[in-house]
């Protein structure tokens, strides 16, 4: 498994997380929402730090806004996350509708639909962004870890692709922040892996992929760095 090398959030704190260190810069005032000149990543941290700060006002579009969307839609980034209630992208990035185009499967782990929902995104939209986000107290991937017995085929299928992103490491196998973090990566590798259109994207810079990780607790997002070129390629 390719490993995302370091996450990143701006927050005021230093963690170690399964022996990858996370890189924390301070939180800078941010009021405004940014120009929509900035990159698709700025956008999703400035609408994080809103929804932590809880910024009043929803992001709702105008009429003549609406109007103009019955036209077509232009996401500025995809976000792959969990189904859980908890977690709802558009909150969580303080993006308006028809800002983020969002797939969301139990504990974010890709089928076929997905893989073709993805290559949509990227492919007819030309969403320049994939965030897959994996989140604090993951039941699932918590269930999948501790070997829990599995209520149906599908569940077992879910929990399988979990336990492959797991470590083997007796100390690691003890920390749950640490499994879904593995989680994270398997499914960018499994993303990767599964669909050469996502891959060919990366490869020719017009696809950024990031993992990340959401606090429940504080509403606070830590990004991964973004996966390079090289490590697409070497899911061929």
């Amino acid at each position: 498994m390719q490993n995302l090398r370091r996450w990143t959030v701006r927050t005021a704190r230093a963690l170690v997380l399964a022996g990858m260190c996370l890189t924390l810069a301070s939180f800078s005032p941010a009021a405004a929402a940014p120009e929509p000149t900035a990159s698709p990543l700025a956008r999703l941290r400035a609408g994080n730090e809103r929804f932590v700060r809880g910024a009043e006002g929803a992001v709702l579009p105008a009429p003549e806004t609406r109007r103009a969307m019955s036209d077509g839609e232009h996401p500025y980034a995809m976000v792959l996350s969990c189904t859980d209630s908890r977690v709802p992208p558009e909150l969580v990035f303080g993006a308006g509708v028809g800002d983020l185009y969002v797939v969301r499967t139990l504990g974010q782990v890709p089928d076929r639909a997905v893989l073709a929902s993805l290559e949509h995104g990227a492919g007819a939209l030309h969403v320049p962004l994939l965030v897959v986000m994996g989140h604090e107290s993951c039941a699932v991937v918590k269930a999948a870890h501790d070997g829990t017995h599995a209520s149906s085929a599908h569940i077992e299928h879910v929990h399988k692709a979990i336990r492959a992103g797991s470590s083997h490491t007796a100390a690691e196998q003890q920390d749950l922040r640490a499994a879904i973090l593995g989680n994270v990566e398997q499914v960018i590798n499994d993303v990767l892996s599964g669909s050469p259109a996502l891959r060919a994207a990366v490869t020719g810079g017009h696809l950024q992929v990031v993992g990340a990780y959401y606090e429940v607790g504080t509403g606070t997002v830590v990004f991964s760095e973004p996966v390079g070129a090289a490590t697409a390629t070497a899911h061929k």
